[in-house]
């Protein structure tokens, strides 16, 4: 079994959210991932940092924690704040649903994680943040198959 582990640590400005994405998409690189894979993750990630940059810390930043573990082909990937956290989950997580119709934003930020990964678990506590965890099975095709 192979395994490796990575951390990131930065401030909720909107401005690291494609920081954010890039550095989790080079680490998801040593699976040998198709670009097609590569993108899921990226997009997956870019909709779990803005929901906690957006909603989770939508009064003053905070600080975002990714965590990755990546053991064989799958890469399991933590995105963690300590923002406001998820009144409802199970309303959050239904496709168009807002807290912001004013900034125009489509609701569908977690549809997207459930589309682009293999698994999605969404964990809040009011007051103390919200946890999303993701993962993802890079199939590994040769080159010849892709």
């Amino acid at each position: 079994m192979d395994k490796n582990y990575m951390k990131l640590e930065f401030l909720s400005k909107s401005a690291n959210e494609s920081f954010a994405r890039v550095v989790v998409a080079a680490f998801a690189s040593q699976l040998d991932p198709t670009l097609e894979e590569l993108s899921d993750i990226k997009t997956a990630v870019s909709e779990a940092v803005t929901n906690a940059i957006i909603h989770g810390y939508e009064y003053g930043e905070g600080v975002i924690i990714i965590e990755a573990f990546i053991v064989d082909n799958l890469i399991n990937i933590t995105i963690r704040d300590s923002g406001k956290g998820i009144k409802n989950i199970e309303e959050a997580m239904e496709p168009f649903y807002t807290s912001k119709p004013d900034l125009e934003r489509s609701g569908m930020g977690f549809t997207v994680m459930e589309t682009f990964m293999d698994s999605l678990v969404v964990e809040s506590s009011e007051g103390k943040g919200t946890v999303v965890r993701m993962t993802k099975e890079i199939k590994n095709l040769s080159d010849e198959e892709r």
